[in-house]
């Protein structure tokens, strides 16, 4: 019943009118130049039903982005129908994605879009140098959603210092808690790099001094173009990430690391298969090289016998054939050499 009651409070705010499901909306105080919304048809059925089928972890994501666009009703902020072509995405990215990988959860999220419409707008701002275009705050993947299906998003737009817009990304995340780990640390990281100062890092990200800094230790160490390529892992937490930036910090594990995201195995892997692909490889230990045996032959060039070097010291087998009186023979020259040479050194 739950589910029901966050469905139905979704839909009273986008349903007929745009006005918010509370008493008593402050008057609004903003204009913004594009179309409202228009109202949105009842829903097939089979729409509805498929939409009820919802985990219980997106309806409450959606009740809370309910609640907050409530909020941005009542400040007299409206909500508008923007062409996908003219936002542009965050100046800071947050998700690992790798175009043609396939990725479950965004097909999903166009599916229910597909069905039932886009139930949550997402935040924007004017672009603060390209006259009618917007930077996105949050709702990359709803943007993206909107492309594929070719239909206009659905947004608030909000002026936005570029503080503000990335701490307002990073608490749509933080509230989510769907980015993993190396995501947050390429966040933090671009963040800094961008200039941003760590406090205001640490706030986008809901982190303390301590683990801001570990992020930023497994994003320095490990490089770009391996993250990239490995992608999102979302079962590879922390630990794994600081112990993979440890291995491929030497040249010959960053070659190894290379060579193994080169493999078609790789390459058609999803990206907890690919992170422990390179994982494994510059873990594993390599088999040490068997040393060649020398023959060794009598003076009309017979083989008998074989010497056999490693680490562990050098042996000599006999073949099959050689008899036991030849075998002690041997033995006891050897004896004999060793005791005319002296104790040997290594």
């Amino acid at each position: 019943m739950a589910g029901i009651n966050r469905k139905n409070e979704l839909k009273a705010l986008f349903g007929g009118s745009l006005a918010p499901a509370v008493p008593q909306v402050a008057p609004e105080t903003k204009s913004v130049p594009e179309t409202a919304v228009p109202a949105t048809p009842e829903h097939s059925r089979s729409g509805a039903v498929k939409a009820m089928g919802l985990t219980l972890g997106a309806m409450t994501r959606e009740a809370e982005e309910a609640r907050s666009l409530r909020n941005a009703l009542e400040k007299g902020e409206r909500v508008v129908a923007l062409d996908p072509a003219a936002v542009d995405g965050s100046i800071v990215e947050d998700r690992l994605t790798v175009a043609g990988r396939a990725d479950e959860d965004f097909e999903r999220l166009v599916d229910s879009i597909r069905e039932s419409g886009q139930q949550v707008p997402i935040l924007v701002r004017p672009h603060p140098t390209a006259e009618g275009r917007y930077q996105t705050a949050y709702g990359h993947r709803r943007l993206e959603a909107a492309r594929r299906l070719g239909i206009k998003v659905q947004a608030v737009v909000r002026t936005l210092s570029d503080d503000a817009l990335v701490l307002a990304q990073g608490k749509e995340n933080a509230e989510r808690r769907n980015l993993t780990f190396i995501e947050r640390a390429l966040f933090a990281s671009t963040l800094v790099a961008r200039g941003f100062d760590r406090k205001v890092a640490g706030e986008a990200l809901a982190v303390e001094k301590s683990e801001l800094s570990r992020l930023l230790q497994v994003a320095e160490a490990v490089p770009v173009h391996i993250v990239r390529a490995i992608g999102p892992a979302p079962k590879a937490g922390r630990d794994r990430w600081m112990a993979l930036g440890s291995l491929v910090s030497s040249e010959a594990g960053l070659a190894k690391a290379e060579e193994e995201a080169s493999f078609m195995r790789f390459a058609e892997a999803d990206s907890d298969k690919r992170f422990q692909f390179i994982f494994n490889r510059l873990t594993a230990r390599e088999k040490p090289k068997a040393n060649k045996a020398r023959e060794l032959t009598d003076g009309k060039g017979r083989v008998f016998a074989r010497l056999v070097s490693s680490a562990k010291g050098a042996r000599i087998e006999f073949l099959p054939d050689a008899s036991a009186e030849t075998v002690e023979q041997a033995a006891e020259l050897l004896a004999r050499h060793f005791a005319e040479l002296g104790t040997p050194r290594a």
